[in-house]
């Protein structure tokens, strides 16, 4: 069958009215779509048309679409009057029998829409599909039509040409679009840029694979709020791809719920950070810089720690609350791009000047958190004039909070973070969480202040108790050392002491209380004390311990904190150049034997002693070892921080220590330094007490064979 020819022009005809009133689009399933311009010709027939009612494209582009109409099955009313009323609607559907390229009538329902284009020139876009008999699913037909139109999402449907066919209501406010500003439009073509872009490929891509694509977010339409887009293929019952479905969700208040519960995460972590990154510290500078370093850049641009200068140097609270002629110093500082004016804003070590008023002024006075949002309000932070609120401002610092940190309820310094440029401004939230930051801070600083009184009270009585003075009586040479614990700073237990007894004798004495700290310095003294006054009494070494262990034992008060020391009594002899030491639980002494007069190495030897049981634990008894010594020996008596190393058996670090002492020196402080030079560097160690002793006769005294 030849294509009709055609029948006098339709330009002379007016448009009428319409053939039905307007109605809003319906679904219209297996549908294909046709283009006609103003006058009716046809200008867009795509393969599924074809396929639909025969007619090739070579047939029909440029022909009136009312060549297409079966005249005999439009009730009597010519096809030219129908293709009028069809160009003079806004919108129109109905039913009309068109022409199969075979010569049969093909029942279509026809769904048109009058549009314009971008150059302001009038088109129709008409969906077709092939009218199907009433039959028993009209119902959910019905029901599947009062879905698409009264659904909450935005639902599109697309030809294998990705042509919008079918659109709800829904879609067009999400859009923020008229719904015929979608109908024979591509998606690209109706939202412009990257978006619009984004989603013909995903359609192009579930057209081509048939694998769905769900829950793509973009942004919304101005880039305001989100959508979640979905996509699947359409087929019919043989199978044959018809086109797109497409569906659309304001997700706008998942995206704000999810970005809450990330920027909560964020802020646990931050949280646990900190509170890992300063547990264990005991330092006060040492926290404050961590501080500063933990919140840039994950909560801030720039950050600084400024504290009352009395509790950083002398480890005490203000009596009253501070104000803002107390003086402040800036300890930890960090900053996201360090340059001139960040080293004017923050320098560590600086004074920091505020005025009365001030924000500063106002937050360390009443331990209430201030929040400046803008830059005016920064510039009220210190006083005015304030070089650093000036290079803080020049770095392009628009927010800032001023956190205290408090101990209890005495505020201890301030928190200051900054954010500049381009990162957000805090809000009420920031500076609710920042808050909690501070409080753990203000903790971590009060735990190190109260650490650092204790211990310089500990030093401060570990010196008093020390031997100011070693005494160097008759028939001996005295050299000693002591040597803090590398890490925690605290106060030990070990203590030497060297004593006058009756009849030229010589008591020499080491010991070593467990543990650190003020408890440890006071079990010290007492020992130390107990030991002196004892020795008056010329008891033998081995009979005193059995006494000072008894007091040791009274003097624990806790079973759970049972006091434990180690010490060695030596009592020398210089008329008889004899020696006699006891031990508890002490590292063995070591005894150097004078140069040979021929030269070569010295020979060191263990002293075989009993090791006996530590000071303390009671019921023990101890046992004595004496021998003779040659003319200049030495007699070594130290604590285990010298030989004792983590991960190593003390016998390696004795041995260590014997073959040190087998070098030649010229006196025992340059023996001193040697011994001491066995020490590993950067490596955790105890304190290290040492006491050198070259046992002499008296200058009157006969030689012995």
């Amino acid at each position: 069958m030849t294509f009709p020819p055609h029948a006098s022009g339709i330009s002379a005809r007016g448009p009428g009215p319409p053939l039905s009133a307007p109605e809003p689009p319906l679904l219209v399933p297996n549908a294909v779509v046709v283009v006609l311009n103003a006058t009716g010709h046809i200008t867009l027939w795509s393969r599924s048309v074809e396929d639909l009612l025969g007619w090739t494209r070579e047939d029909v582009l440029g022909r009136r679409f009312d060549r297409l109409m079966d005249a005999g099955g439009t009730d009597a009313e010519a096809p030219e009057d129908i293709l009028a009323k069809l160009l003079g609607s806004e919108s129109w559907s109905g039913v009309l029998p068109l022409l199969h390229r075979d010569g049969h009538p093909v029942h279509t329902r026809v769904q048109a829409s009058l549009l314009v284009d971008g150059d302001g020139r009038a088109f129709v876009h008409a969906s077709l599909a092939e009218e199907s008999p009433p039959s028993p699913g009209e119902p959910g037909r019905t029901a599947l039509e009062s879905l698409f139109e009264s659904s909450p999402l935005g639902v599109a449907i697309f030809d294998t040409d990705l042509r919008c066919i079918r659109a709800n209501e829904a879609l067009a406010r999400l859009d923020h679009r008229p719904l015929r500003s979608h109908l024979g439009r591509t998606v690209d073509e109706v939202i412009a840029g990257p978006v619009g872009h984004r989603i013909l490929e995903l359609q192009r891509q579930v057209l081509r694979t048939g694998m769905p694509v769900l829950d793509v977010t973009l942004p919304g339409p101005e880039g305001q709020g989100f959508r979640s887009v979905s996509c699947s293929r359409l087929e019919d019952t043989s199978h044959r791809v018809t086109g797109i479905g497409c569906t659309v969700m304001d997700v706008t208040e998942r995206r704000r719920i999810a970005r809450q519960n990330e920027v909560v995460r964020a802020r646990l972590t931050l949280l646990n950070d900190l509170g890992s990154r300063v547990a264990g510290l005991l330092d006060i500078p040492a926290i404050a810089e961590r501080l500063a370093d933990t919140l840039v850049p994950a909560f801030g641009d720039y950050a600084g720690v400024v504290l009352l200068e009395s509790v950083v140097t002398e480890g005490e609270l203000p009596r009253h609350a501070p104000t803002h002629r107390t003086p402040l110093v800036q300890l930890g500082v960090a900053c996201v791009d360090p340059n001139p004016l960040t080293e004017r804003m923050l320098r560590i070590g600086q004074s920091v000047s505020l005025a009365e008023h001030s924000a500063a002024g106002e937050a360390l006075r009443t331990g209430t958190p201030h929040l400046l949002g803008s830059p005016e309000r920064v510039r009220s932070a210190t006083y005015p004039g304030d070089p650093k609120t000036r290079a803080a401002l020049d770095l392009g610092v628009h927010s800032m909070m001023l956190l205290p940190l408090r101990a209890a309820d005495v505020v201890l310094g301030l928190l200051v973070v900054y954010r500049a440029n381009d990162s957000p401004p805090f809000d009420t939230d920031d500076l609710a969480f920042a808050m909690r930051l501070a409080d753990r801070a203000g903790t971590s600083l009060d735990n190190a202040r109260l650490y650092a009184r204790e211990r310089e009270g500990a030093l401060m009585l570990q010196r008093a108790l020390m031997p100011q003075h070693v005494p160097e009586p008759p028939g001996v040479h005295i050299a000693f050392r002591y040597v803090p614990a590398s890490t925690g700073n605290e106060a030990g237990g070990d203590w030497f002491d060297v004593t006058q007894l009756a009849g030229g004798r010589v008591a020499l004495i080491i010991g070593d209380v467990t543990g650190h700290g003020l408890r440890a310095a006071a079990t010290m003294g007492l020992l130390r004390t107990a030991v002196r006054t004892l020795s008056v009494l010329d008891l033998p070494p081995a009979q005193l311990l059995q006494h000072i262990d008894d007091i040791a034992t009274d003097l624990t008060h806790d079973p759970d904190e049972a006091l434990m020391a180690t010490c060695a009594y030596a009592v020398y002899d210089p008329s008889l150049r004899h020696c006699v030491i006891a031990r508890a639980g002490h590292v063995p002494p070591l005894l150097v034997e004078p140069e040979p007069e021929g030269g070569g190495a010295r020979t060191v030897r263990v002293i075989d002693v009993p090791s006996g049981a530590p000071l303390g634990v009671g019921g023990v008894a101890f046992e004595e070892v004496g021998f003779d010594v040659s003319e200049g020996s030495v007699l070594a008596l130290y604590t285990d921080g010298l030989i004792e190393t983590r991960g190593e058996d003390i016998g390696t670090g004795l041995e260590r220590l014997r073959s040190q002492l087998t070098e030649p020196y010229a006196s025992l402080e340059e023996a001193c330094d040697g011994m001491l030079s066995i020490l590993e560097p950067e490596t955790e160690r105890d304190d290290v007490a040492l006491l050198l002793a070259q046992l002499v006769s008296f200058p009157d005294a006969p030689a012995r064979s």
